[in-house]
């Protein structure tokens, strides 16, 4: 494939896609500037290797039939992984590359040391506390035997290190974020905070979220279904309410590798499909329509040092579509929903004061007021428009510098 006119970015993402929001706004956000954007993916889903998209060109990991069922863990993205080495090195050299974005951590040696070998600029989104997250899950007992090698906090941590010393550049999505790899000794102006914002969409009608039963308000809960999100906390909190008279449901909408121990927790509670229901995955446009129907979108998040170092996309989700948000004590969330007077912080693993965040959302003028608060916030500060200018200055500021020094890579 022969180099492309335009200046061509290479988008790292180390899992199949579609589909990453943040991967689709970051690149349709630098194809719209005019860049000639192309994202390397993996393809446990065996889709076509190429495939053109708005946002970008897709060049999908070959699918080594040889391998078998074996060909997916093959293809797992790990920073000593030869074959993620090739499939970066190939599609950038194909594409005449003149910057790579990788995608969290797992990718992004592998990505420096393509960088370096093809004497071009690496920016790092770290938009996950990847450490944080690995030690999260391992204490919550729920990491799967494979996830002890590849996914060791102490391992991750170093490659965290390297990582950060040797790229050019770092998205963050929060500025707690930003302050952490500060005084880790990275240079403040080697950072850009990038959030996890939503784009401005048309506003909901002004009463949605009181279209439903005033007495039994419907919580949503929009992400991945595990224990350190504290989706356990949730259902134990409506089954306290439920004992205590207050008639609600709650959406659960997401997947994930715990979502069967909340079914038997909701179960074991004695809530039933109408107080309790699990929509599993569902397409993102359609997931958000059922957010805009609901009353009240909650973050249950446990506090840990992932959670207070990153701006969920759900907290903005549910303000961009006007409802109330009911959060955990996790820094950046609190901070933001208390600033705006945008919904009700609660103590993180606290079901009891879960319980009573909800119930004092029970007033639909209450939750009204709150959720206009917050699609008033996103209107003004909190939307991808800003975000989305902020990221092409970044890339334009490291491409102009690169060109003007004769970029030479660090060993």
């Amino acid at each position: 494939m022969k180099a492309l006119n335009s200046t061509s970015i290479l988008y790292v993402w180390d899992a199949d896609y579609p589909w990453d929001i943040r991967t689709e706004k970051t690149c349709a956000a630098l194809t719209e500037a005019g860049y000639d954007v192309h994202i390397v993916a993996r393809n446990r889903k065996r889709l076509p290797l190429l495939e053109a998209r708005v946002e970008g060109t897709v060049h999908r990991m070959p699918v080594w039939g040889w391998a078998g069922r074996f060909d997916a863990t093959l293809g797992f993205p790990a920073f000593f992984s030869p074959r993620w080495r090739r499939l970066i090195s190939k599609t950038a050299r194909d594409v005449g590359a003149k910057l790579i974005i990788v995608r969290d951590l797992p990718l992004c040696p592998t990505a420096v040391r393509v960088g370096t070998l093809l004497g071009v600029p690496v920016i790092l989104d770290m938009a996950e506390h990847y450490p944080a997250i690995m030690r999260a899950l391992r204490e919550t007992g729920r990491q799967a035997a494979f996830d002890w090698i590849v996914r060791n906090p102490v391992l991750v941590r170093l490659v965290e290190r390297y990582s950060i010393r040797h790229v050019d550049h770092i998205l963050t999505v929060a500025n707690e974020m930003s302050d952490r790899l500060v005084v880790m000794g990275v240079d403040r102006a080697r950072i850009t905070r990038v959030g996890n914002t939503p784009s401005i969409t048309a506003k909901p009608l002004a009463d949605a979220q009181t279209s439903s039963d005033a007495a039994v308000p419907v919580v949503v809960y929009l992400g991945i279904l595990e224990v350190v999100r504290g989706i356990g906390d949730l259902i134990d909190a409506a089954a306290l309410l439920h004992q205590r008279g207050m008639r609600m449901k709650l959406l659960l909408i997401g997947s994930g590798r715990d979502e069967q121990l909340f079914r038997k927790r909701a179960a074991s509670a004695g809530l039933s499909s109408n107080e309790v229901e699990f929509a599993g995955y569902v397409p993102y446009a359609r997931a958000m329509e059922l957010v805009a129907a609901a009353d009240i979108g909650v973050l249950p998040l446990h506090r840990n040092e992932h959670m207070d170092t990153t701006e969920p996309n759900k907290l903005f989700d549910y303000m961009s579509v006007g409802i109330p948000v009911i959060t955990s004590d996790t820094v950046p969330s609190a901070r933001i929903i208390r600033a705006e007077g945008a919904g009700v912080v609660f103590k993180a693993r606290d079901i009891d004061d879960l319980a009573k965040a909800i119930d004092c959302l029970r007033d639909p003028i209450t939750r009204h007021v709150m959720g206009s608060r917050g699609r008033a916030a996103i209107e003004r500060q909190y939307n991808w428009t800003l975000d989305a200018a902020v990221l092409v200055q970044a890339v334009a500021r490291l491409l102009s510098a690169t060109t003007a020094t004769s970029y030479s890579p660090s060993a």
